[in-house]
Formats: C-alpha cells, sequence, structure tokens
C-alpha cells in the first residue's frame, strides 16, 4: 500500500505541479482570499464537520466491520490533498483559495484527526490510538507552499513567461494527472477487485457526496463560482496518502488503509467528470 508511487512519485510530481500554478498565482490573489474569510470559513465548516458526519452515517449504513470503518473516518478526517489543487486548476477554481485551505486545514488536522480517529477507534472497541506525525503535516507544506512560492517568485520576475506557459501547465497538468491514475491502478492490480468488493460502494457515495457537498452548501451560501469550485476539490480530494500512512504506519494495520487506496482511486475519476459537468453547465448558461 505504502508503495514507492505514493510516497516518491506522487508528491514530487504534485511537487512539479504546484510550481506550475504558482505562474498563474500573485499576492493580491491571496489578499482577496484574506479580504473574503467567508469563503475559507464555509469550506472548513463542510470538512470539520459535515463531512465526518455524513462518513460515519455511510459506515453505518453499510455496516462496515470495525477496521474498514475506522479507516474511513480516519478519511474523513484527513486535510484536502495537494492534487485539489491541480483539479481547481484544471476547472478554473479559485487557486488561492485551494492553497489557503490545504495550509489551514493540515494544522488543523493535527488536532483533528486524531480525535476523529481515536473517537472511531473507541466505538469499534479497538485498543489503539493514532496521532499524526509532525513530518507528514512538513511534507504538505513542502508539496504545496514550497513549489507554489518559487512559481509566484518566477511570475513576479518574468510575467510574460509565466503567462505563455499557462496552457502548456494545463494540459502537462492533465497528463500527469492520467499518468499518477495509471499508475495507481497498475501498482495495486492485484488486490483492487478485493478492495472494491470491501469497502467500493461506501468509498464511492462518500467520494460523490464530498464533491457535491463542498459545491453546493458554499453556492447556496453566496460564495463565487470559482471558490465553490475550489472549495468542491478540496472536499472531494481528500489526503489518501497520509490516510494510508496513519493505518499503515501509526496503526500497524494494512485493512485500516483500505478505504483511503479505493478512495483514490475514485477521487480521480469523480472529481474530474464532476469538474467537468461544471464546467459544462457554466458553458451552456453563458451561452444562454
Amino acid at each position: 500500500m505504502d508503495s514507492a508511487l505514493t510516497t516518491v512519485a506522487l508528491p514530487i510530481a504534485l511537487g512539479i505541479i504546484m510550481f506550475g500554478l504558482g505562474l498563474s498565482l500573485t499576492m493580491d490573489d491571496f489578499r482577496r482570499v484574506g479580504k473574503q474569510p467567508k469563503a475559507v470559513a464555509i469550506a472548513l465548516g463542510c470538512q470539520l464537520v459535515l463531512l465526518p458526519a455524513v462518513c460515519f452515517a455511510l459506515v453505518l449504513l453499510f455496516d462496515l466491520p470495525p477496521l474498514l470503518g475506522i479507516g474511513m473516518m480516519i478519511l474523513a478526517a484527513s486535510p484536502g490533498g495537494t492534487s485539489a489543487n491541480l483539479f481547481s486548476h484544471l476547472f478554473h477554481g479559485d487557486v488561492a483559495l485551494n492553497v489557503t485551505l490545504t495550509a489551514i486545514n493540515s494544522i488543523i488536522a493535527i488536532f483533528t484527526l486524531p480525535l476523529i480517529a481515536n473517537l472511531a477507534i473507541a466505538y469499534f472497541d479497538q485498543d489503539n490510538d493514532v496521532s499524526l506525525p509532525l513530518v507528514k503535516v512538513l511534507e504538505v507544506f513542502a508539496i504545496v507552499l514550497v513549489p507554489v512560492a518559487l512559481g509566484m517568485l518566477v511570475r513576479a520576475k518574468r510575467m510574460a513567461f509565466a503567462d505563455r506557459m499557462e496552457k502548456p501547465v494545463r494540459i502537462g497538468s492533465a497528463a500527469i494527472l492520467a499518468i499518477l491514475v495509471l499508475g495507481i491502478l497498475l501498482d495495486q492490480r492485484e488486490n483492487v477487485a478485493d478492495y472494491f468488493a470491501q469497502v467500493g460502494a461506501v468509498a464511492g457515495l462518500f467520494c460523490a457526496a464530498s464533491l457535491v457537498i463542498g459545491y453546493v452548501i458554499p453556492k447556496a451560501l453566496g460564495v463565487t463560482e470559482g471558490q465553490a469550485i475550489a472549495s468542491s476539490m478540496e472536499i472531494g480530494v481528500h489526503n489518501a496518502t497520509l490516510a494510508i500512512y496513519i493505518a499503515v504506519e501509526g496503526l500497524d494495520s494494512t485493512e485500516i488503509s483500505i478505504p483511503a487506496a479505493v478512495y483514490s482511486l475514485f477521487m480521480f475519476v469523480f472529481a474530474a467528470l464532476w469538474g467537468a459537468a461544471i464546467s459544462r453547465r457554466i458553458r451552456l448558461s453563458s451561452a444562454a
């Protein structure tokens, strides 16, 4: 589970992508987010309160075995993954909001992830406990903030170059994403069928619910279209690698990591389909 694909190749690839995203950002983007805290508060409320409740309801509805139930709750408590920034970029979301949410939620997760995980462990009458390793928090910051900052620095110094690179970066990002999805499938090909049979329905429903909740609720509460798209991707694209790490390294259980592994396959496909559907609806509305 905790293979070179998830621990080495994925962070490197996403770091390169984050640099590309930084080429499209300026400090004004972040100042605008700071002046509009409503979108941040709504997204964090959905991610920290609503999603764990929805996940727990699905765990009970499908009567998952204890270890798989704990794995789902750890996934629900994990912050947004760096891939959320990529999807937001591809579908014209507010990338600055994504970066801000990832940074804030990664800090909050130091406290909320162990709390929710340990509540799940207690509910299912297991004997372990869990904490969030500081090294994983630092990894999230390194993968997201450092490459983005370098990209922004390049844009500040060479704006014309950054503008020329916007389209190639979008195309390259989509290609890297496709390669990553294919790599995950090939890496887990011997176990994919068993994993889907055990927890596929719950993981798929939770992924779809996360994406829809992350878009519909902020939109209903009056945030902009770009911010709603960013919120949807941030809430729907969890840091499955972190959840797998917690399960395998923190709790010494491969079975607890299964929900995150299965979810990671759903989220790439569902996020792409959901983003395409939103983009199509926006185009049709504009045309009308």
